[in-house]
């Protein structure tokens, strides 16, 4: 049983149908890794255990490509009727709130064969770039636990790094699924907009700018996983257009001599990546050039745009007054903006003040960005490599407010992410593999991102650089 903290999703699901392990097993060998391995990380603040063994255990539990796989659920966006979701928010966890809906993406985990064992722990909202919520307190890094494990996926990326399960649930709305996959050391696929429903229960949250999906140790597994959860829904107000062929069948064809460019500096918000940003990123584009493919690091989209936080920051601000009040309205409770985070106060008391003039404004702005955007892989590139985010994780603490400076948590994820909120825009695909670690053995990102719709060729080239560069046997200093 020690084996399966070491396997992936794939060889966990080969195994149960093989007849070598059952799934009652599997789960209760996930119980237990989490149950010695959590107290020094804290990513799992509800435990479904019970829940999980019944599952496992039932006759019906659904004859999925990943039959009896353990799995973990972020506590944001995705619902299950009757379990608690608390969102981060001392709101929600002094109400002792527990869902009253399922979600789609909740049912196809379940139909793939997955069966969850909990919530995982989120930033207030999923708003800031690190897991640290007065709620629940901060999730550590199993890599060195005085470090950040990013957000807002951070209790899932976590689980996932420890061993404690192979894959876990995580959605993006500025980097919410790559950020914590680079910090932790996992790998993090932010699929296409549309690609993955986010009904019933969401529509276009911040404006169509997240997306839900999941945190694994291979890609095969994210193939694999994007397969099993992709899909329309009723009611979708968008959808990716559909694969040629499953996701899986990716891992391992030839991407073909692809034309590929960089970037590693933001000058417009004063950001020059770390030097083992740059260095994971120029090992990787030396890989690829060896690989066979036309590299040119100079080659970048007009991604810099000093208008960009403005824009995306009326969306966030007016996205978060919105999910204020509609808590209000579930719960039939009044939500006091003092029982915010300092952060989500400061986005909450803006979003108040935004028009719906401003709104309509950000929008178009931020939709011609996406053309001038597009029109980079339009003319002939392929792939842009960037790091993930332009740090090594930070030490837990650094996004703490102060009495000057209640806005830390905001102006420091804005450094830290210059990379990654404009594809949530554009709404393309992208995904954080971990490819390098620095002196201090942390783990460093780097980010691929391919054209609207493209899941298929992130999935190819990332399992190049997998096979290349691979890091399965690396183990953090936490684990199961």
């Amino acid at each position: 049983m020690e084996e399966l903290a070491r396997l992936d999703a794939t060889a966990c699901a080969e195994l149960v149908s093989a007849g070598e392990v059952n799934p009652k097993e599997m789960v209760e060998a996930a119980i237990e890794r989490i149950d010695r391995t959590d107290p020094e990380i804290n990513a799992v603040i509800h435990p479904l255990f019970d829940r999980a063994r019944e599952a496992a255990a039932d006759a019906a539990l659904p004859d999925g490509p990943f039959r009896g796989v353990p799995m973990l659920l972020k506590d944001l966006t995705v619902e299950t009727a009757g379990d608690p979701f608390t969102c981060g928010t001392k709101f929600l966890r002094d109400l002792d709130w527990h869902s009253t809906e399922t979600s789609y993406l909740a049912d196809k985990f379940r139909e793939a064969g997955l069966v969850n064992l909990g919530k995982t722990n989120v930033p207030e909202f999923g708003s800031v770039v690190t897991t640290e919520p007065e709620a629940f307190g901060a999730t550590r890094n199993p890599w060195n636990p005085e470090h950040s494990v990013g957000g807002s996926s951070g209790g899932s990326a976590a689980a996932v790094a420890a061993g404690m399960v192979p894959v876990a649930h995580a959605n993006d709305g500025g980097g919410s699924i790559r950020i914590p996959a680079s910090e932790c050391g996992v790998v993090g696929l932010k699929p296409s907009r549309g690609r993955v429903s986010q009904g019933p229960t969401i529509s276009k949250e911040w404006d169509g700018f997240t997306i839900d999906g999941c945190v694994t140790r291979s890609v095969r597994d994210t193939a694999a996983v994007l397969d099993a959860i992709s899909g329309l829904m009723p009611g979708d107000p968008f959808t990716a257009p559909p694969p040629q062929r499953p996701f899986a069948l990716e891992v391992g064809a030839d991407p073909g001599r692809l034309r590929i460019g960089s970037a590693t500096a933001s000058p417009s918000i004063g950001v020059e990546s770390h030097p083992d940003c740059v260095a994971a990123v120029d090992a990787t584009l030396t890989t690829l050039a060896d690989l066979g493919h036309h590299v040119d690091p100079g080659a970048t989209p007009p991604i810099d745009d000093m208008d960009f936080t403005a824009k995306f920051l009326v969306v966030i601000g007016a996205s978060t007054m919105r999910t204020v009040r509609s808590w209000e309205e579930k719960t039939g409770r009044d939500f006091p903006l003092e029982l915010l985070e300092p952060h989500n106060r400061i986005l909450a008391e803006t979003g108040k003040v935004f028009t719906a003039v401003d709104w309509l404004e950000a929008s178009h702005w931020l939709g011609a960005f996406t053309r001038r955007v597009a029109d980079w892989w339009a003319s002939g590139w392929d792939i842009l490599v960037t790091p993930t985010i332009a740090e090594p994780p930070p030490r837990l603490g650094e996004f703490a407010p102060t009495d000057d400076n209640p806005g830390a948590a905001l102006m420091r994820s804005a450094n830290l992410i210059p990379f990654t909120p404009a594809f949530n825009v554009t709404g393309q695909p992208a995904i954080s593999l971990p490819l390098h670690e620095n002196d201090e053995g942390l783990p460093i990102g780097v980010q691929l991102v391919a054209a609207y719709g493209r899941e298929d060729l992130l999935i190819r080239v990332a399992a190049q650089l997998e096979e290349a560069m691979p890091w399965a046997d690396r183990r953090p200093v936490i684990s199961a």
